[in-house]
């Protein structure tokens, strides 16, 4: 008799009580492998998500960002979509979803 992983394998036929056996064991394997990319990508990545969505709320005039370019800029104006900021000597308007993060002076 082969073992079942290289009957599935080659699509050998199994006996019936074998065949009801394997397809329980299929979907439980196909549950667990969705449970674990589940909490493995999905439910950190939604986590970062709503971490960057309350950062970008909570950002007002005077807080010195760094955008996804990677400029150190101060807010000077909070818009609906996006913001004034001011680096250096020149004033930049960019979207609120291209700050990477708020930064802190130490």
């Amino acid at each position: 008799m082969q073992p079942f992983f290289f009957s599935f394998l080659f699509g050998a036929e199994l006996p019936q009580a074998q065949q009801g056996a394997s397809i329980t064991s299929s979907l439980l394997m196909m549950g667990l492998f969705f449970l674990a990319f589940w909490f493995l990508m999905i439910a950190p990545q939604r986590k970062r998500q709503k971490a960057q969505k309350e950062m970008i709320a909570a950002l007002k005039v005077g807080d010195e960002i760094i955008t996804s370019s990677g400029f150190l800029a101060s807010i000077v104006q909070v818009k609906e979509d996006r913001l004034v900021i001011k680096t250096g000597d020149a004033k930049l308007e960019i979207y609120k979803q291209f700050v990477q993060s708020v930064h802190h002076h130490k």
